[in-house]
């Protein structure tokens, strides 16, 4: 079974992710905004993240707050990385 790495913007998306089946030890809560990737859960997540894991996230602007940042996250994550995403409220797993 995979492993899942959740990027999980403040308490109010919790519900969502504990709808998915997705364990609290496996979700990774930044409370600052997203203006930048210095967060230091997300950070954390990233270097826990294997080949083959999924970051699932609520939304899309969970990855940056203007489409380079959000392209730029997406590669890294896909590509370097080789982790898939799946973003919830789009109902789509990228990998």
């Amino acid at each position: 079974m995979q492993k899942y790495h959740i990027l999980n913007p403040p308490e109010r998306q919790s519900a969502a992710f504990e709808k998915y089946g997705i364990r609290s030890e496996n979700v990774y809560l930044d409370k600052a905004s997203g203006k930048n990737f210095e967060r230091p859960a997300y950070q954390k997540m990233l270097k826990m993240v294997k080949k083959g894991d999924v970051i699932t996230i609520k939304s899309i602007d969970r990855l940056g707050r203007n489409y380079g940042e959000i392209l730029d996250q997406w590669r890294f994550i896909t590509k370097d990385l080789s982790a898939g995403i799946e973003v919830l409220d789009i109902i789509i797993l990228f990998i």
